[in-house]
């Protein structure tokens, strides 16, 4: 498989300070869903070990994230945005292994790990996107750059967390291994969509894709047993409104996130795009400091934004790009 070289290089997301910009407001963004859906938890009354009913809301979230980013394409293109015949089974493929499938294996993988042990395998999704790309996607190859790049941003992974909680050696399949895979069909959703919108929107192609892997995860959540407690909503009292408002909030950041992220994709090199990707877990502590007030203000929050500020680096800015 291959694909066309990049071309468009006046295109917005070619510009090196633009890519930058766009790619660390996505991981900050998927780094803030991390204590949001910590409160979202909280106020729809989802237990930490209920996989099915945090599968149920993730549902939501996503169908809701796909409804809003179809919505807001079909107004900014002034008529209703759809996919084309040859554009569904790309579509459904990508909903289903990087929406649906991933997060399935996520948090059932959750109920086996440490937050911690799961945050830095996690992270290896980073490097399974680096990888493939070298494997399916023409001149996308790895390089000595690419492999240093990962490889620090990845320690400033384990930095950031190694003071959350002990990390073991222990592995069963449906904990480290469920894991693994869950950032095995991250890394795969990212060449998915490099091939998808090489020719096609890639905001509807986005919209699409959370949409339907939101009803797939929606289903599963509801035939695992997974429950929602829906606030009554009083119009009198906003803070009635409060859950709904956190669900909006992360349907949201997964529309802007995701669609900001497949432009990246779609014009820039999967292996120069991935290694940011290790900034969502050192944001996700640093907002989890903030809006949890946990301390994140430390020696190692600050030498892993280093390690993988350098690892950025040392990916994009060469003379190659």
């Amino acid at each position: 498989m291959n694909t066309q070289k990049i071309s468009n290089k006046n295109n917005f997301f070619t510009r090196p300070l633009n890519i930058f910009f766009t790619a660390v407001l996505c991981t900050a963004l998927w780094g803030s869903a991390i204590p949001v859906i910590k409160i979202g938890y909280e106020a729809f009354k989802i237990s930490g070990e209920s996989s099915s009913s945090q599968m149920l809301f993730a549902g939501y979230r996503f169908f809701i994230a796909g409804l809003i980013t179809i919505l807001f394409r079909s107004l900014i293109s002034k008529k209703f945005v759809y996919p084309q015949k040859n554009e569904i089974l790309g579509i459904a493929s990508l909903g289903i292994v990087q929406t649906a499938i991933q997060y399935i294996l996520f948090y059932t993988s959750l109920n086996y790990l440490t937050g911690v042990k799961g945050s830095i395998i996690n992270a290896s999704g980073n490097f399974f996107a680096v990888i493939l790309a070298h494997i399916f996607i023409k001149n996308d190859k790895l390089t000595p750059k690419k492999i240093i790049g990962c490889l620090l941003g990845f320690l400033g992974v384990v930095l950031c967390n190694i003071n959350g909680g002990e990390i073991d050696a222990a592995f069963s399949f449906q904990g480290e291994g469920f894991m693994v895979l869950a950032a095995f069909a991250f890394a795969s959703g990212a060449v998915i969509t490099k091939f998808l919108t090489k020719n096609s929107d890639s905001a509807m192609i986005t919209g699409y894709q959370l949409g339907f892997g939101g009803i797939i995860l929606t289903i599963v959540g509801i035939l695992s047993g997974g429950e929602l407690s829906f606030p009554e909503l009083k119009i009198t009292d906003i803070n009635t409104f409060y859950p709904l408002f956190i669900l909006l909030y992360l349907s949201l950041l997964s529309s802007i996130a995701f669609s900001l992220w497949a432009e990246l994709l779609k014009y820039n090199f999967v292996g120069k795009i991935s290694v940011y990707g290790f900034l969502n877990p050192i944001f996700g502590v640093i907002l989890s400091g903030i809006l949890l007030g946990e301390n994140f203000f430390n020696a190692e929050t600050i030498g892993a934004l280093i390690l993988v500020s350098i690892g950025i680096l040392i990916v994009n800015f060469n003379k190659k790009g």
